[in-house]
């Protein structure tokens, strides 16, 4: 991954413009509001949400999920005490009706054909700003964890924020207001010891950025169950080789 490449466009990564924070601060205000009390009220039942303690009261930070549902995100966001800006494919945003709220609330569009530098410079910006962004590094919704994409390790170790690993289950067949649906069980969100990654000298960074993804998973894998853990179960228990725990 050249970071050269990367760093030459952050400038106009956010419209031509420094990414400002306050201009989202009270759009996303309100959607979080409304996300929280509800659609994770109304359409998405909460069965069990466990370590909010572990998200960082202040400055930046990396939530880092497994994706089997198209609302893990969203209750991610809602469960959050602070504001939480995703990462998320373009798609989202051609999306009739729902389309226009990624737009509003300034979600960052991943184009997941490609290393989308442009996606990783915005979160660069918010992570910079202080605030914490959500990376599914799947890149695609699995009932298994699949391999991680380098992007996330990217993330942390430019940045230097620390990583939050969010293990979700439950959540498949959500949206619903089905009473057979509820009646099955609600959404599980762990949100496990945070910790930050680092490179060693001399070593190829690309390398690394592999070996630093597959550990960063191993960890949300130890909070998940058996049959979800996928590529990632020989790996759980496993020593860290660039992972610090916080």
């Amino acid at each position: 991954m050249n970071q050269a490449a990367i760093l030459g466009k952050r400038r106009f990564a956010w419209g031509g413009r420094p990414y400002d924070h306050a201009r989202y601060v009270p759009i996303r205000t309100v959607l979080h509001f409304l996300l929280r009390n509800f659609i994770c009220r109304l359409l998405i039942r909460l069965e069990r949400v466990e370590g909010l303690q572990n998200i960082p009261a202040s400055g930046p930070a990396i939530l880092m999920i497994n994706h089997i549902a198209f609302v893990d995100p969203l209750v991610v966001m809602a469960v959050a005490p602070r504001l939480v800006v995703p990462l998320a494919k373009i798609e989202v945003y051609s999306l009739p009706v729902i389309g226009i709220f990624p737009k509003l609330y300034g979600v960052i569009p991943v184009r997941r054909s490609e290393v989308d530098r442009r996606a990783l410079a915005m979160a660069l910006e918010v992570l910079e700003a202080g605030e914490i962004v959500l990376v599914a590094p799947e890149g695609t919704r699995s009932p298994a964890l699949q391999q991680g994409k380098e992007g996330m390790a990217f993330l942390a170790i430019r940045s230097g924020a620390p990583v939050v690993p969010v293990a979700i289950d439950g959540t498949v067949g959500y949206p619903s207001v089905e009473p057979k649906r509820w009646a099955g069980g609600g959404a599980q969100i762990t949100f496990g010891r945070p910790f930050r990654l680092h490179a060693a000298p001399g070593e190829s960074l690309r390398e690394q950025l592999r070996e630093m993804t597959d550990e960063a998973m191993s960890q949300v894998a130890a909070m998940l169950p058996p049959s979800r853990r996928g590529v990632y179960a020989a790996l759980v228990p496993s020593l860290p080789k660039h992972l610090t725990l916080l």
